[in-house]
């Protein structure tokens, strides 16, 4: 990043109020990333929890396997899947509300008496299901957050927070050698008056 500047006092206040604004907020970025950091760990974690709970409720229904070959799936369907929001760290997150199924009416006494049972299961298998996909991108939204937050941070304290410092010492640099050169040659003229004055 190149920065464009001019070796004057006013050039030096307006680095310097853009350093300022840079290195007040870069605690606050990196608060921010360490907050996503954790909560898309925290969604990663819960979407892998819910795998495993998904793979030992079907485990657990593998006994009863050749029953559902009756099941009629038509019966269950997803009605309504309540979204809410909430914002972590500044940035608007979903957060899974109710789950509404839709149950077909059937006739109790010609279907098979676990059916009731089957249905329940379904629920619960197909709520992890859109309990996990819903952490899954929950934590994509927050990953993708957390790039650009750290991409700033890094732009901020390794590339602008140096330039700006870098810029400013070269303006008070300038800065003092021009006044060394203007009170030298003050003292110059000053001695060469003293010298003609004396002659």
């Amino acid at each position: 990043m190149n920065l464009k500047f001019q070796y004057n006092k006013i050039a030096q206040l307006q680095l310097e109020k853009q350093l300022k604004i840079r290195q007040k907020a870069l605690p606050t970025l990196k608060n921010k990333e360490s907050a996503l950091r954790m909560e898309v760990k925290r969604a990663r974690d819960s979407a892998l929890e819910l795998d495993g709970k998904i793979k030992s409720r079907i485990n657990e229904l593998e006994p009863i396997m050749k029953l559902w070959a009756e099941f009629d799936p038509s019966l269950i369907k997803v009605e309504n899947v309540e979204f809410l929001a909430r914002k972590i760290a500044g940035v608007p997150v979903p957060i899974l509300g109710n789950i509404q199924f839709e149950i077909s009416e059937y006739d109790l006494f010609s279907t098979p008496s676990w059916y009731l049972d089957g249905i329940e299961m379904i629920k619960e298998i197909a709520a992890m299901r859109i309990e996990r996909e819903f952490f899954w991108r929950k934590m994509l939204i927050l990953e993708q957050v957390r790039k650009k937050t750290t991409q700033k941070v890094n732009l901020y304290e390794k590339v602008q927070i140096p330039i700006y410092e870098d810029a400013i010492r070269k303006i008070k640099r300038f800065l003092e050698d021009e006044e060394n050169l203007s009170k030298a040659s003050q003292k110059i003229l000053k001695t060469r008056i003293s010298q003609e004055a004396a002659v």
